[in-house]
């Protein structure tokens, strides 16, 4: 097998156009959105912090991750032949699980800083340090590349049927399974260490950090204190309930239960949408980043 056929969100001729125009405004306002942010928290001596930090690695990540799929999907919009090559579609699914455990990795270490923040706020800037901000970011890009590495040496090494037809608008995990020609048995095996590795590992440490923030929460006597206390976490927790709720969904869902136009659709959430609202979650629910956009707007110096 040299290639495979991509079948796209939609096999609906007359759609095609309208859909490059949508996705195409949508990866622009994802690629603004997000380097916006990425300049911001970088220049701005008040946003110098770990939480800042990893916000700025988020957004890169979702430049990154987006980048991946979304050029991919413009393309065979438009173009007669919806093909990508073996190596092409290896490459895609090795930087999709890439980025995206990455993603799901640093969602885990941002919720864990909001623990620290909110549990332990004298011991915070002792614990959390820039040292250690590195050390954790460095290990979600070295987890996400173990993890797709793997992953994706074992799916393309597992022999493919005759069937060239990937019903979806990117090399995903799901779809090039269904093409192997191995037992159902190994292709569960397969199934399940990418929900574990890529999904669930990552949302434990989120749900244990999340549980520790709820008891601290409810020991805060003052109203004040608890507004301030879910003020630091809301923009976050929107974040992740945003990306799991399809991403889990997706995965977690049995074989028998399968619907590819449904995966398309809920995969469009949590490798388009997501990103793209990512910025306006974390820029309109933040005093400090929005007073950094107003002094780029009325071109002020930074202070």
């Amino acid at each position: 097998m040299t290639e495979f056929v991509l079948l796209g969100i939609s096999n609906q001729s007359e759609l095609q156009a309208l859909f490059f125009t949508v996705f195409l405004l949508i990866f622009l306002f994802i690629l603004l959105g997000n380097m916006l942010i990425c300049v911001v928290t970088g220049l701005h001596h008040t946003l110098q912090t770990p939480m800042y930090f990893f916000l700025q690695n988020l957004s890169f990540l979702d430049i990154c991750f987006t980048s991946v799929t979304i050029p991919q999907m413009l393309i065979n919009l438009m173009a007669e032949k919806k093909t990508i090559s073996f190596v092409g579609c290896a490459m895609q699914m090795f930087f999709y699980l890439f980025l995206g455990a990455a993603v799901c990795y640093l969602l885990a270490i941002m919720s864990y800083d909001r623990y620290l923040a909110i549990c332990h706020p004298l011991h915070y800037m002792r614990l959390m340090t820039r040292k250690a901000s590195l050390l954790l970011v460095s290990g979600c890009w070295a987890i996400g590349f173990i993890v797709s590495l793997g992953q994706t040496l074992l799916i393309f090494t597992l022999p493919f049927c005759s069937s060239e037809i990937i019903n979806h608008f990117f090399c995903d995990v799901l779809p090039l399974l269904r093409l192997h020609c191995t037992s159902p048995y190994i292709k569960d095996i397969e199934r399940i260490l990418t929900i574990f590795l890529v999904f669930v590992t990552p949302f434990l440490l989120i749900l244990l950090s999340y549980i520790l923030i709820i008891v601290a929460f409810w020991n805060v006597t003052t109203m004040e204190g608890r507004k301030k206390a879910l003020g630091t976490c809301s923009s976050h927790l929107v974040s992740v309930i945003l990306f799991y709720s399809t991403a889990m969904f997706t995965y977690l869902r049995p074989s028998s239960n399968y619907s590819p136009n449904s995966d398309k659709h809920q995969s469009l959430i949590y490798t388009v949408f997501s990103p793209m609202f990512n910025p306006i979650i974390y820029s309109f629910r933040n005093k400090e980043v929005k007073g950094a956009f107003m002094r780029i707007w009325e071109k002020k110096p930074f202070e």
